[in-house]
Parts: C-alpha cells; sequence; structure tokens
C-alpha cells in the first residue's frame, strides 16, 4: 500500500474538516484549496490527506479514504464532521453517508463510467438528509446529471466544465466557475454549522 500522511492545520476542534485529493489532483488545486480556505477562515480543524507516493488505483484509494474518514469520525465523536472530496477522493462517499457525516463531493465518480458503490452513495444522500453538494461539468465524463438531480443533495452543474471544473478555451469562464463552487461550498459549511448550533 501507498503511504499517505494526515497534515493538519489546527483550529476549532469541535469542527473537523477532512479533505479526500484526486488522483493527480492533490490538495494544492484550485478547488481543494479555496474549499480548504473557507473552513481555514471558519475556523474548522482541517486534517488534509496527501499520498507519499502515487496511488495505485481505486481499490486502494477507496481503503484509505473510507479508512481515514472513519477513524476521524470515531476519533472525536462529539465533534461536527465534513468530508470535501475530488474525484478519487469522492470513494469515501459511501462511507461518509452510512455514517451521516457531510459532504462536498467535487467531480465524483457517479457515472456508469465511474463507480457503483459511489453512484449509489450519492442516490441515497437525499434519504439521509445531511448537507451535500455534488459538482460537476457536463463535458466530464464521470459525471451524470440525472444521479446528482435525484440525489436529493445540492448540486451545482457548469454547462461545459470538464472534470477539473475548468471549461476549456475560456479561463475567464473558468475563473468564475472556481468562485461558484467556493461560495457554494461555503453555503454547506454555513448549513453544517447552522444545523449543529
Amino acid at each position: 500500500m501507498t503511504a499517505f500522511e494526515l497534515w493538519v492545520d489546527d483550529g476549532d476542534h469541535d469542527r473537523v474538516a477532512t479533505i479526500l485529493p484526486g488522483q493527480g489532483y492533490t490538495a494544492q488545486g484550485p478547488l481543494l484549496h479555496y474549499a480548504a480556505t473557507v473552513l481555514r477562515d471558519a475556523g474548522w480543524t482541517i486534517r488534509t490527506l496527501v499520498w507519499d507516493g502515487e496511488c495505485r488505483g481505486r481499490s486502494e484509494a477507496r481503503e484509505v479514504y473510507s479508512h481515514v474518514v472513519h477513524d476521524g469520525v470515531t476519533s472525536l465523536p462529539g465533534s461536527r464532521h465534513l468530508v470535501v472530496g475530488k474525484s478519487l477522493g469522492t470513494l469515501a462517499m459511501p462511507v461518509a453517508v452510512r455514517m451521516g457525516v457531510p459532504g462536498v463531493w467535487l467531480t465524483p465518480l457517479i457515472s456508469e463510467h465511474g463507480t457503483l458503490d459511489v453512484r449509489e452513495a450519492a442516490l441515497a444522500l437525499g434519504v439521509h438528509r445531511v448537507p451535500a453538494l455534488l459538482v460537476g461539468g457536463t463535458a466530464d465524463a464521470l459525471w451524470d446529471t440525472h444521479v446528482a438531480k435525484a440525489s436529493g443533495a445540492r448540486v451545482l452543474e457548469v454547462e461545459g466544465a470538464n472534470h477539473s471544473m475548468e471549461v476549456r478555451g475560456h479561463w475567464r469562464r473558468s475563473l468564475e466557475v472556481l468562485g461558484q463552487v467556493t461560495a457554494a461550498v461555503a453555503d454547506v459549511v454555513a448549513e453544517v454549522e447552522e444545523r449543529e448550533a
């Protein structure tokens, strides 16, 4: 198994966010960086998973991400938790849904070309009634508009955005999308804080 580290940015230990990167999309990527900035500015403790080498695929990522989410929640049971996962990081969605943990799921693997357990977890989001956001673009083969709309979660779908949530050939539009995604993350963080207050 590829080694990983959890970098912890201490904030309020009653509010803990776990950041799970994609494959080739680290926590320094703009979507995750600004999501973490929203949380940091709000005073949350942030746990960021960093791979020490290249993750060898979905089964390894699923095992590691599920373990990290489960351990984070069970080690601080009285705290509010939130998971922010990008692409491969959305393999943690099934465990988060089972544990009732709110999530921000950026470019989730919910299409028929994605992963069945993530697709099923997305469809169960509304049933579990925890705050959740699904973000994807119509030019992303791993996004499924119908699954997202049927999920019962908040959905931010961007016409023409790819798996990086960029609109190819339109840098200004891509920056606007980054702003939209960051604002949607802030809305979910506010909802989690309000529901748990």
